[in-house]
């Protein structure tokens, strides 16, 4: 399972194991707990796609371990967040436009992956839907912590939570229009070619697929 995997993601998982153990010996316990946590997320996915039977190709893993990483290790051990005005964009903004991908391979396996059967406008609109809702439900939850254990995870309060939402917006279109492209194209590039890259690792989840 792990011998699978891209080079990349293995050294970054070494990484974060190295910098955990370091920081709690040490007695840095918040750098040790994201180390640890972004550590646990990133290889997650591993085991849930056992369970569920689901093969997940080693570029997403490591697309994962990149995203992961680069939102609490540097957006929270090392304070990214505040130092770039634009990271929480860019962390908001790719992390729609995976959770958009993540929406339309869900919604295409309703349709065994026989995209003439499945309606392409219908297919972006559920997909948009479904990022959009999971970018929301993210706002509740940084609200919810920021008001029962006094963080700050919404920052400036109105201002970040509107602007998330806007990149959740602009990142969900991204993701529903790959979906829309996948289905109406012949050829894959860039973001349907990452579409077509799970479909074809699982052929038993899309049994309607024609060549």
């Amino acid at each position: 399972m792990f011998n699978e995997q891209t080079w990349l993601a293995r050294i970054i998982w070494g990484l974060l194991f190295i910098f955990a153990a370091a920081a709690l010996v040490t007695g840095r316990l918040y750098p040790g707990f994201l180390a640890l946590a972004t550590l646990f997320l990133s290889m997650s996915p591993l085991f849930l796609s056992r369970w569920a039977n689901v093969v997940i190709p080693p570029s997403f893993i490591a697309a994962a371990v990149l995203f992961t990483g680069a939102a609490l290790i540097l957006g929270e051990a090392y304070d990214f967040y505040d130092r770039f005005w634009w990271w929480d964009i860019a962390m908001h903004g790719s992390g729609a436009v995976g959770v958009g991908l993540i929406g339309f391979v869900l919604i295409f396996m309703m349709f065994q992956g026989d995209k003439y059967a499945a309606p392409p406008y219908a297919v972006a609109l559920f997909t948009f839907c479904f990022a959009l809702a999971v970018g929301a439900f993210w706002e509740i939850f940084e609200f919810t912590m920021d008001s029962l254990f006094g963080l700050n995870m919404q920052k400036s309060g109105l201002l970040d939570t509107m602007g998330d939402l806007i990149v959740d917006v602009i990142g969900a279109l991204v993701g529903a229009g790959a979906g829309w492209f996948y289905l109406k194209s012949k050829q894959y590039g860039g973001l349907t070619a990452v579409i077509d890259e799970f479909v074809r690792h699982n052929p038993h989840l899309f049994r309607g697929r024609r060549k």
